[in-house]
């Protein structure tokens, strides 16, 4: 197995994707964009130096479970390996926590803080955390919500209407979208 950075583009029904690994761990996630060559350049800002590879066969088990998870089908994604790279502790334990969320089940920056018993002065840092997120969907930040049930922000593409479709897909009823973070 190669030990350095890899990545594939794979198309899926709410555009093009890439996933990004090292070893049999996923280490980059870049959510579907309508343009190829800006999902590629974006896997290769957060993994300078990867080569475009052939998927081994647990990261290709990956890519056809997202491409289903797009395609509406209720997927999960905890048993696969993630390394999201170097963390700030507080962003570990939230990516952690954030991954026993499943098909459909939301929370909020502020409960996810108190979850951590970090107090809802950390929600701020929860947002960063989901922000800065290298692994989107398998560690499903989409999930978190700000107060009220309010979108909150996505730094995906397409923002928090990309949030919203992905909500949906999952059968979360949501409240009209509000752009920007609001704890």
């Amino acid at each position: 197995m190669a030990s350095h950075n890899q990545y594939q583009l794979f198309e899926t029904a709410a555009g093009v994707a890439a996933i990004g690994w090292k070893d049999a761990a996923v280490t980059n996630l870049r959510l579907p964009a309508p343009d190829a060559l800006e999902t590629e350049r974006s896997v290769l800002r957060r993994l300078p130096g990867a080569a475009r590879a052939e998927a081994p066969a647990d990261i290709a088990a990956v890519i056809d479970a997202a491409i289903r998870y797009f395609d509406g089908e209720r997927i999960e994604f905890f048993e696969i390996l993630v390394d999201p790279g170097q963390q700030p502790p507080f962003f570990a334990q939230v990516y952690a926590f954030i991954r026993t969320l499943g098909w459909g089940e939301t929370t909020t920056y502020g409960a996810v803080a108190r979850a951590l018993e970090a107090g809802p002065e950390h929600a701020r840092a929860v947002g960063q955390a989901m922000a800065t997120n290298p692994v989107p969907l398998i560690i499903p930040c989409h999930r978190v919500l700000a107060a009220g049930g309010k979108i909150g922000g996505f730094s995906a593409p397409g923002g928090s209407t990309s949030k919203a479709r992905m909500l949906e897909l999952e059968g979360v009823p949501l409240a009209p979208i509000q752009h920007g973070f609001d704890f």
